[in-house]
């Protein structure tokens, strides 16, 4: 919102909450997200100087051509699903979709990446080279909607790309940076064990592939533990187990899920030859047989150096003392924003909306999740100012 008269800054503020609340009673599910889509290209097209297309059914893409000269391309990205949750915020404007919900900040996201294109629109001159604003569907849900647009082209041409994401375990006036892995892959599996199933009173008949599960189980915690460097961090949970149905009967088979977390692509690729490994001596050792569907999702997000260095001077610069800048760690989760940075290197910024004075302190993916909507401003200018510094042509 650098250089707005501060009663388009107020005006401003208040659109991007009215956008984020309207957002936030309508919420769709990933690869649904048609309504929403045509709210934010209808808000698009009022805006002036944008050309405004659609690369997939469910997402929107408009472009900016500056005016004050030759520069970089620059992509802001905000995402625009919602989640298989029923809302329990009792807020005025909850969800009138029943059992769906804006869980995780992505309301929020789309209002900030709206009122930036507003920003931007208006004062082309102050602006070089070109910025995509992409409103991006099915960041929840594997494959992802990142994919899909990368694979439609908009990627092309683009010289640098910048994500945000509103965190409710972070105060609000808290900007996170982070240079490198910020990020990890996140992968899932299913394993079926298939014994022989029979009386309880009688396991010396059977293949019991419930001592199958608990042998894998225990076996699998020794993958990290006891087979790769401590200080490369990883994570193998089995979070799923189902088998049985009845107290006195074995059952004839037994089902594991769980996710497997790393940032290193060697040792992505590593851990499910070891379960294969593990899988194949355990169930030959006792006569019984597996399969194995492991599944990779989003690859690790690793935010690039020079960029997220030219981030860090657009916070302070553009925010100064309204927040506080800090060191970012790397976290388990994932994010498909990943798939940007394959074609171009960026930056994904983590933007505190949390408070606990006003009770706004649930997490993300909970049926009371949701953001102090003073972080909306923060986002706003953040995309503003890194779009305006970052298109600048390179000396």
């Amino acid at each position: 919102m650098t250089g707005t008269l501060q009663s388009e800054r107020e005006a401003l503020r208040e659109q991007v909450i009215a956008w984020r609340r309207y957002l936030h009673q309508h919420p769709e599910l990933s690869f649904q997200e048609h309504e929403t889509a045509a709210f934010v290209e209808a808000r698009l097209r009022e805006m002036p100087n944008l050309t405004v297309t659609c690369p997939t059914p469910t997402s929107v893409l408009a472009t900016l051509k500056g005016q004050a000269g030759p520069g970089r391309t620059v992509l802001l990205r905000a995402d625009m699903d919602a989640l298989p949750i029923q809302e329990e915020t009792g807020l005025a404007f909850a969800s009138q979709n029943p059992g769906v919900m804006h869980a995780c900040g992505h309301d929020g996201h789309t209002a900030m990446l709206l009122g930036a294109a507003q920003v931007l629109s208006a004062h082309p001159e102050n602006l070089h080279g070109e910025v995509r604003f992409i409103f991006q569907h099915a960041e929840e849900s594997f494959p992802g909607g990142a994919q899909q647009v990368v694979d439609a082209g908009i990627m092309d041409g683009v010289d640098v790309v910048v994500g945000t994401h509103l965190m409710s375990p972070i105060p609000t006036r808290v900007v996170v940076l982070r240079e490198g892995p910020l990020l990890a892959a996140p992968d899932g599996f299913e394993i079926t064990l298939r014994g022989k199933g029979g009386h309880g009173a009688n396991p010396h008949e059977t293949v019991d592939p419930v001592v199958l599960a608990a042998q894998v189980i225990l076996a699998f915690q020794t993958i990290i533990s006891r087979q790769r460097d401590p200080l490369e961090p990883a994570v193998l949970s089995v979070t799923q187990i189902h088998g049985g149905t009845a107290h006195n009967v074995i059952p004839d088979s037994v089902t594991l899920g769980g996710t497997v977390r790393t940032f290193d692509a060697e040792l992505r690729e590593w851990i499910p030859r070891q379960m294969e490994r593990l899988l194949r001596g355990i169930t030959d050792a006792y006569g019984a047989s597996y399969t194995l569907d492991y599944r990779q999702g989003y690859r690790a997000l690793h935010n690039d150096p020079a960029t997220t260095g030219l981030l860090r001077e657009v916070v302070r610069d553009t925010l100064g003392s309204k927040v506080t800048l800090l060191e970012g760690k790397p976290n388990m989760g994932g994010e498909d924003f990943s798939a940007y940075l394959t074609k171009a290197p960026g930056t994904f910024i983590i933007i505190g909306a949390g408070n606990v004075e006003e009770g706004i302190t649930a997490p993300h993916h909970h049926p009371r999740f949701t953001i102090d909507e003073r972080a909306l401003e923060y986002g706003v200018e953040l995309y503003v100012a890194a779009a305006r510094r970052l298109t600048q042509p390179t000396t």
